[in-house]
């Protein structure tokens, strides 16, 4: 099968496009023939080095895929209500830039009606990850306000849509007015140009110094001293990655008095028992407001995974390059198949 791997580590330029042999499914796994693959950005932490894959996770870049279930545990997929044939979309972690990919049955689910293999592709690490997060640790309520920072990215745009569904207000931060205009069409309540406005302080004025009650924070280092300071009395911080640097400071006689919760979490390393569970909410609460039309997926770009002839880079160089870039607004996927 065709695959595109890590060369060495580097920039975009070392994702190469190779030959290796098809995946056999173990016990409770499945095989997809991939339609579509997510770009995610621990894929390019991956590829620069600074995110190894877990022990015993394919070398291969990829955290989601979409397409066809071509072989697996009968008795694990009868269990799990799959059949040869189905189309799903599956959370892996590792082996998604691949023609074919292994996946855990259980973190497999139907991909949602009406929806192609490029938007499926761009559900499960962010849905996943955001549902875990902001309603799971983050204890998100209906009538309560969530305060994303990067809005514009595919975390981002999962979550004001995830949380205004849900019935919650909610602020966004992004770098530009364009993305910020962007956030509000996806129906964020309020939107921070971070770059021309201190967040903090908008965050305060916009819930009339009342504070908002949950954070889904991206950048850690120097916005926790903020974050803290503009959260509500038993708000919560989440801190899901750390791109502003890993050391931070706050005031922790004001997190005792106003009762914060400051947590977080990764997930690609949690065990495939705690993803399962994920999947089955995701399932439960998420999907049939995808099948309705409530939440859609939001692609930016889509690159043929087996293009290397163009002169800017092979399909995955140029994926990974506009990620870093940060022009984005949504997913940016891969495919496989001219059926995506």
């Amino acid at each position: 099968m065709n695959v595109i791997e890590i060369a060495s580590f580097g920039g975009p330029d070392v994702l190469r496009l190779v030959q290796r042999p098809e995946p056999v499914p173990g016990v409770g796994e499945l095989c997809i023939c991939v339609g579509a693959s997510g770009i995610n950005r621990p894929d390019v932490l991956q590829r620069a080095g600074m995110y190894p894959a877990p022990a015993g996770a394919s070398d291969i870049p990829g955290l989601e895929v979409a397409g066809t279930i071509v072989s697996g545990d009968v008795q694990a997929m009868a269990l799990a209500g799959l059949n040869v044939g189905d189309r799903v979309c599956a959370l892996v972690a590792g082996g998604g830039y691949a023609e074919y990919c292994i996946a855990p049955v259980g973190q497999c689910l139907p991909v949602p009606q009406g929806l192609s293999y490029i938007e499926a592709a761009s559900l499960p690490e962010t849905f996943f990850t955001v549902w875990s997060n902001v309603f799971e640790r983050g204890g998100l309520k209906a009538g309560e306000t969530l305060l994303v920072h990067g809005g514009s990215s595919g975390i981002g745009v999962t979550a004001i849509q995830m949380a205004k569904a849900m019935g919650a207000r909610v602020i966004a931060t992004a770098g530009s007015d364009a993305k910020c205009q962007a956030c509000l069409s996806l129906g964020a309540d309020h939107a921070i140009n971070y770059k021309t406005h201190d967040f903090q302080a908008e965050a305060l004025r916009l819930t009339d110094g009342h504070g908002v009650d949950v954070i889904l924070d991206m950048v850690a280092g120097s916005y926790v001293t903020k974050e803290v300071q503009c959260l509500a009395e038993d708000g919560r911080l989440v801190i899901i990655a750390v791109q502003g640097g890993v050391q931070a400071e706050f005031n922790a006689a004001l997190l005792m008095r106003k009762r914060l919760t400051v947590t977080g979490s990764t997930l690609r390393a949690r065990p495939v028992a705690f993803k399962e569970g994920v999947a089955r909410a995701c399932l439960q609460h998420v999907w049939p407001l995808l099948a309705a039309g409530r939440i859609r997926p939001v692609i930016h770009s889509v690159f043929p995974a087996m293009d290397a002839s163009h002169a800017s880079g092979s399909g995955a160089s140029r994926a990974h390059a506009l990620m870093e870039s940060n022009q984005h607004v949504g997913k940016i996927v891969l495919t496989w198949k001219a059926q995506a």
